[in-house]
């Protein structure tokens, strides 16, 4: 693990965490590249979770990662199994989530980060090293 980018990523998505009523204006309004609004059961069972996420697409298939390890939303989707996604003024699609291991579709979803609008793109390409030292990355298959 790189502690540089540990530490970058954090800072990253501390600033989305403060921007995200902003960013969540404009994505439902105009929606942003590869961009979807995540829901997925707490843990705790105090609802739901929600986070606006990169959909990534390999072929046919479906991820969601996070390039700094588990945080709170892997945790909850793992403990879930699965959750709903939908995008900017459309309606949701329920899936189920398989966490992935070491391997080569591991490796496809992490290459499918530069789908991200930038500076995402560049920035997950950057600490692709680091990316693929502890990143957490699901699958999606439609729940049936």
């Amino acid at each position: 693990m790189s502690s540089f980018w540990h530490r970058a990523f954090a800072v990253q998505y501390r600033i989305l965490a403060l921007i995200d009523p902003l960013v969540r204006r404009m994505w439902g309004r105009f929606g942003i590249g590869n961009v979807v609004d995540v829901r997925v059961a707490r843990r705790d069972g105090k609802g739901d979770r929600s986070r606006l996420l990169g959909l990534l697409r390999v072929g046919d298939r479906r991820y969601l990662g996070h390039p700094n390890g588990d945080v709170g939303w892997t945790r909850d989707l793992q403990a879930a199994g699965g959750g709903s996604y939908r995008w900017s003024r459309a309606s949701s699609t329920d899936f189920r989530a398989t966490r992935l291991s070491d391997g080569p579709e591991r490796e496809a979803a992490i290459r499918a980060t530069s789908q991200h609008p930038f500076p995402g793109n560049l920035v997950y390409r950057m600490g692709r090293r680091h990316v693929r030292k502890v990143g957490v990355f699901f699958r999606l298959d439609r729940a049936a």
